[in-house]
């Protein structure tokens, strides 16, 4: 075999070195160049504040402390605190008269670097950085919730949901989950209110819907409501418990099953005689004792009939007891669903309930 002419060999090596500017870019990862960044800005704050200490406040170092709390994983944070606290100190030699303003701007900068660095120590938990951090449990959030959104149904059917957290904060106990099995004309749902309420109950519901949703749509109906018992049990939380109710209905018959562990029951709208029936089914909350039985309800939604499922937060306050909220809701649905069901999921939890708890509606419609 010939070997290779001395002439090809130099172009050959020069196609495969890269160039200096390319090996420092690929050898510098976004956290570290993150870092580098800030650290510039840092000494270029510090070099001003040191040219022009009577103009430029010792203070103006809050800006890059502030960016690095956001930008920087716990891994350099703490590192880069460090270096701000010296920069930190040369300015404060730089400057010619010490006064008491002076020395509270100092104490200011000083303490919120050590709020950072607490907060840092605390976030290496989780191992990312705070805005990256937010992100990913925003996008967990959404990932999660979107396994149990509401199934498409017919023209036949309006099946719509509503939720309100206490406080109104993003993350609430209560959840929805449902599927639809393919080929099938049957629909699962079921709400979910766990222990607890707003962000303090956030992280059990997170976990608890996308658990949820998979049993949902992989067990036959009588079978749910156990395994979320199960389910709930094996996790040994200190307030590890839930309540539930479980609709399973078929879209080209309306008859549904009802199950609930120790939730409000359903409500029926009667479209014939315009009253309202409460499907009372019997079972315990979820998560507390072993071997748990659930009883079930059937029914019928006929042409024009609804349903509503529901959380306490809807129907119960520290001052007014679960069976008349229930009564007060129908009489709201009642007026407000008068003139069409569309919308009416979200008009009855903004007029019923409290903003200091979590609330959850599901309304069924059958056309």
């Amino acid at each position: 075999m010939t070997a290779p002419s001395e002439a090809g060999r130099p172009a050959r090596s020069a196609r495969r070195r890269p160039s200096v500017s390319q090996a420092i870019g690929r050898g510098i990862r976004p956290h570290n160049r993150i870092l580098v960044a800030l650290v510039a800005l840092t000494v270029a704050i510090t070099a001003v504040v040191l040219a022009w200490p009577t103009i430029i406040p010792l203070t103006a170092l809050m800006v890059p402390l502030l960016l690095g709390s956001l930008l920087l994983g716990p891994r350099h944070l703490p590192w880069f605190v460090v270096f701000l606290m010296v920069m930190l100190m040369l300015t404060v030699g730089r400057q010619e008269h010490i006064l008491l303003r002076t020395v509270l701007a100092i104490a200011i900068v000083f303490l919120l670097c050590f709020i950072v660095l607490v907060t840092s120590f605390r976030r290496s938990r989780l191992g990312v950085a705070g805005v990256l951090g937010e992100s990913m449990l925003v996008d967990l959030r959404d990932r999660i919730l979107n396994q149990g959104g509401v199934p498409t149904l017919s023209d036949e059917w309006l099946l719509e949901t509503a939720l309100r957290s206490a406080g109104g904060t993003p993350f609430a106990g209560d959840f929805v989950v449902a599927t639809r099995p393919r080929r099938s004309s049957r629909v699962e749902l079921a709400v979910v209110d766990v222990s607890g309420k707003g962000e303090q109950a956030g992280t059990r519901a997170l976990q608890l819907s996308g658990a949820f949703g998979g049993l949902l749509g992989a067990l036959p109906p009588g079978e749910f409501l156990e395994a979320a018992n199960d389910y709930l049990l094996r996790q040994d939380w200190d307030e590890g418990f839930a309540t539930a109710i479980h609709l399973s209905l078929d879209t080209d018959t309306g008859e549904f099953e009802i199950r609930t562990a120790g939730h409000p029951p359903a409500a029926q709208l009667d479209a014939g005689s315009g009253r309202w029936t409460v499907h009372e089914a019997e079972g315990p909350v979820l998560g507390l004792i072993e071997d748990a039985e659930f009883t079930m309800v059937r029914g019928l939604l006929r042409p024009g009939d609804a349903l509503l499922l529901y959380t306490d937060g809807m129907v119960e306050t520290p001052r007014r007891e679960i069976g008349m909220g229930i009564d007060r809701m129908l009489g709201q649905a009642e007026r407000l669903l008068r003139g069409g069901l569309e919308g009416g999921a979200d008009r009855l939890v903004e007029a019923l309930g409290s903003d200091n708890d979590d609330r959850a509606l599901v309304v069924l419609h059958r056309r």
